[in-house]
C-alpha cells in the first residue's frame, strides 16, 4: 500500500524538507495519520497495522505524536470539578487511574498506579495546562484513603464527594456477607447471590417472586434484614438536603443495633466519611462519567488482548476519552500542527 507513504510518490521529489500534506519525519501523509487515529479510536493498534500494511511500532508512534502535542495544547483553566477512579491494566494489583473534567465530560489525566502521589502528578499536570489546583471546588471519588490524602494535600479547596454508587456496592458487600454466613445454616440461600444484590426494578418477574417469598416476616432470615437495611440507606438520597444528615443519623442508630456485624462495620465506613457522604447533596456528584470512561478503556483493552506497557495503555486513554482536538480526515491539519 504504497500510496500512503509521504515521499512513495516520485514525481513529488523526497528531498524537499516540508511539504504541507506530510508531516516532517513522518514518512506518512497527513490523511493517512487522520486515518490511522481515526481507526485507531475503534480497533487494536495490531488491526490497523494489518489494514495499512504497517508495522504496529510505527502506527503507535503516530498516535503518541498526536495525542502528545494535542495535549500540550490543551487549555485547563476553567478546570473546577474533577472526578477520580482507577482502572484495570491488567490481572493483579496493577492499575492507572484516571481524572476527568465533571462539566466537560473529557479525561484530563491519566497516569499509573492509585497511590496519594497521582493526585500530586495530577496537580503538576493541571498547572501545566494553565489550571489551578486551588481552584478546583469539587471532586468525585470513592473512599480510597490514597485519594482522600492526595485531594486533602494537593487540592486544598476542594469539598470531597464520595461516589454514590461505590458506597452502594460496599453496601452490597455487607449484604452479601450477611448472606454468605447464614447460607450455612439456611439452604433455601443457596444460588440466591443477584437476588439480594441487584435492584429490585432490575429483577425478572421470577426473580421478584422469589425475592418475596424469602423476605417474608416469617422467614425470620437475617439477609432480609441486611436488605432492608440497604434498601432504607439508599433512601438517604433521596431525602430533601436540610433533613439528610438527620435522616442518615438516625440510618447509623438503628443500624448499629441490627445485630448485623457487616451492616455494623458498614456504619463505621459511613461515620469516617460522614462529610464527604452528605457533600452529595450540595454537589450531585457520582462517577458515572469515570464508569463510562472505565467501560470504554476496558473494552478497547479486551479487544487489543492487553497492551505492552501502561503508557500504551494511557495513549489510548485520550485518544478515545479526552476529547482531543486530534486530525480527522475532513480536516487532516488541526490548529496545534500549525506551528509545527
Amino acid at each position: 500500500m504504497p500510496g500512503h507513504r509521504g515521499c512513495a510518490a516520485p514525481s513529488m521529489g523526497c528531498g524537499r524538507s516540508a511539504r504541507a500534506w506530510a508531516r516532517p519525519g513522518s514518512g506518512f501523509t497527513m490523511l493517512f495519520e487522520a486515518l490511522a487515529l481515526t481507526f485507531a479510536k475503534a480497533m487494536p493498534v495490531s488491526k490497523v497495522a494489518e489494514m495499512t500494511r504497517e508495522h504496529d511500532t510505527r502506527i503507535w508512534r503516530v498516535l503518541e505524536h498526536h495525542v502528545h502535542a494535542a495535549r500540550d495544547c490543551e487549555d485547563f483553566s476553567t478546570v473546577g470539578k474533577v472526578g477520580m477512579d482507577e482502572t484495570s491494566a491488567r490481572k493483579g494489583q496493577d492499575y492507572v487511574s484516571i481524572f476527568a473534567d465533571m462539566e466537560l465530560g473529557r479525561v484530563l489525566f491519566a497516569t499509573e498506579g492509585r497511590s496519594a502521589d497521582t493526585l500530586a502528578r495530577f496537580a503538576t499536570d493541571l498547572a501545566e495546562h494553565g489550571g489551578d489546583p486551588t481552584k478546583i471546588t469539587d471532586t468525585s471519588s470513592d473512599m480510597s484513603a490514597a485519594f482522600i490524602s492526595g485531594i486533602g494535600e494537593h487540592l486544598p479547596n476542594a469539598t470531597m464527594t464520595f461516589d454514590r454508587f461505590h458506597v452502594a456496592a460496599k453496601l452490597s458487600e455487607a449484604v452479601n456477607e450477611v448472606r454468605r454466613a447464614e447460607v450455612k445454616t439456611r439452604p433455601e440461600l443457596k444460588h440466591t447471590r443477584w437476588l439480594w444484590l441487584k435492584n429490585w426494578t432490575n429483577l425478572s418477574a421470577k426473580q421478584q417472586g422469589e425475592l418475596h417469598q424469602l423476605m417474608r416476616p416469617s422467614a425470620q432470615l437475617a439477609t432480609a434484614r441486611a436488605l432492608r437495611w440497604r434498601e432504607d440507606f439508599q433512601a438517604f438520597y433521596d431525602q430533601d438536603p436540610s433533613y439528610a444528615s438527620e435522616y442518615l443519623r438516625r440510618w447509623c442508630y438503628g443500624a448499629k443495633r441490627s445485630r448485623l456485624q457487616p451492616i455494623k462495620d458498614f456504619v463505621t465506613l459511613v461515620e469516617k466519611h460522614w462529610d464527604g457522604l452528605l457533600a452529595w447533596h450540595a454537589s450531585r456528584l457520582n462517577n458515572g462519567l469515570l464508569e463510562g470512561i472505565n467501560s470504554l478503556v476496558q473494552a478497547a483493552k479486551a479487544r487489543a488482548r492487553g497492551y505492552r506497557n501502561k503508557n500504551k495503555m494511557i495513549t489510548i486513554i485520550y485518544l478515545t476519552a479526552a476529547k482531543l482536538q486530534l486530525p480527522t480526515v475532513t480536516n487532516p491539519r488541526p490548529a496545534y500542527m500549525a506551528s509545527r
